[in-house]
């Protein structure tokens, strides 16, 4: 079996390395031919818009997958008419305008945080009346890691953010007052089989992802059960195939929906070593209509992105119950070089590992 892969980030190079061992082979269309999933997979270097390309990339193929979502949505459905495509298109669609993607949520009742539309002054005056403040201005499309997103707390801060991002649609989000932020990564096999990875607490700084503990603690199966429903009401309206990440707010034992990523999720990096099987395995699982495996975590993990820099390599791997990955990137600051997996089998171990590999790579 030979899958395409839509995007040669780093998800794709992990797609990659589960696979081989199934028997497993790749192709890769990038826009650079520096792609890390080039590493190991035959790459094509190409635009997502060049139809010829495009043909060229899905001769001899049997299904075609992506690693990011902001894969041009004519692109996929193009594909989808010559040969399977997984996660469906239609994910794409509501998952790259996060107004979209709200209303959407919510046609699910899945909450979610107040939200309008923005793309004049005016609208944007009337918002921030409908909706108050504080709260957050986005980008509709292509905004990730913290990038293209204003947060205002008092009126004067309109001015200066309609500065930053004015000139392409836009949403005014409220900001919830949450506790912590949690994402499910959840799996659907074309059969319609379904599997869950325990809910994880995310933390980010400028935007960024950089620990995400996992089971999330003081987890409750309810919060857990709730969850898992809300990601069942998405998978089943989509008929999706594959991983699907959902992200939330969690405020007074409500989840609000913040935004999904129909792809393998870096919160989900930790099931390489934490989890029966990871997320890309069963991502491969799941598109190409084999069993689900196992998403039991039989220990308590956590994962450290490395962000600018490589760390002492011989300082992480001497810190019991850590694995580190590597991307084969080159360093620049706030570039995502890699990550740490660690395991522990107990909270406070798993803390004081924490700590050692976040003083390593300068969290």
């Amino acid at each position: 079996m030979k899958i395409g892969l839509l995007g040669g980030g780093q998800l794709g190079r992990m797609l990659a390395l589960a696979g081989y061992p199934l028997g497993l082979k790749f192709r890769t269309l990038d826009l650079s031919p520096e792609a890390p999933a080039g590493h190991l997979t035959e790459l094509m270097v190409a635009d997502f818009n060049d139809v010829d390309a495009l043909k060229r990339f899905a001769a001899g193929l049997d299904l075609v997958t992506y690693e990011f979502e902001n894969v041009p949505v004519d692109s996929a459905h193009f594909l989808s008419e010559r040969l399977p495509v997984h996660p469906p298109p239609e994910a794409l669609e509501k998952g790259q305008d996060r107004a979209v993607e709200k209303t959407f949520f919510q046609s699910l009742k899945i909450p979610t945080p107040l939200f309008a539309t923005v793309e004049v002054w005016e609208e944007f005056e009337q918002a921030i009346e409908r909706i108050g403040l504080p709260a957050v201005l986005k980008t509709r499309r292509f905004g990730y890691d913290g990038k293209g997103q204003f947060e205002l707390r008092k009126l004067e801060d309109m001015a200066p953010a309609w500065r930053s991002l004015g000139g392409v649609p836009l949403i005014l989000e409220s900001f919830v007052p949450f506790e912590r932020e949690v994402s499910i990564i959840a799996v659907r096999s074309r059969g319609g089989a379904t599997a869950f990875y325990p809910l994880v607490e995310n933390h980010h700084r400028a935007g960024m992802l950089r620990l995400s503990i996992a089971p999330a603690p003081a987890l409750t199966p309810a919060m857990q059960s709730r969850a898992e429903e809300y990601a069942v009401r998405v998978m089943d309206a989509l008929n999706y195939v594959g991983v699907l990440a959902i992200e939330f707010f969690e405020r007074e034992g409500e989840l609000y929906a913040n935004e999904m990523a129909p792809r393998v999720h870096n919160s989900g990096h930790w099931t390489i070593e934490g989890a029966a099987t990871n997320q890309f395995e069963n991502h491969l699982r799941a598109i190409l209509g084999w069993p689900l495996g196992s998403t039991a975590a039989p220990r308590c993990s956590a994962m450290v992105n490395i962000i600018g820099r490589i760390p002492d390599i011989q300082s992480v791997l001497a810190t019991s119950g850590a694995h580190l990955h590597l991307y084969g990137k080159s360093a620049r600051p706030n570039r995502k070089l890699g990550h740490v997996t660690i395991c522990a089998e107990d909270f406070e171990s798993l803390k004081g590992r924490i700590a050692q590999i976040r003083a390593l790579v300068d969290y």
